[in-house]
């Protein structure tokens, strides 16, 4: 495997985890009082957001060249890691 292979396979690895995580705690605010449920459904909208937009920072990655990669890995951590500070957030407040 390459250094590129490896760093996207790690990298959805852990926004699977976090996906993952994310839908648990999804059904957990299912059952939140109806008058606090839009704020948590307003919440996992934007980290549904979040998700999406590292998704696609990770498919970028994937499309790109061996040479151009790792000049990507700056932005998409810094992606993942809003991404990992919100789901945190949201979490400590459920």
């Amino acid at each position: 495997m390459t250094k590129k292979s490896i760093y996207i396979e790690k990298m959805k690895t852990q926004l699977d985890e976090l996906n993952a995580s994310m839908n648990k705690l999804d059904a957990k605010t299912q059952q939140v009082k109806d008058d606090v449920s839009d704020m948590y459904q307003d919440e996992m909208r934007k980290m549904r957001h979040q998700s999406k937009l590292a998704v696609a920072k990770l498919d970028d990655m994937k499309t790109a060249s061996e040479e151009t990669w790792e000049s990507m890995v700056t932005e998409m951590e810094k992606v993942r890691d809003a991404f990992t500070h919100s789901f945190h957030y949201f979490k400590s407040q459920v």
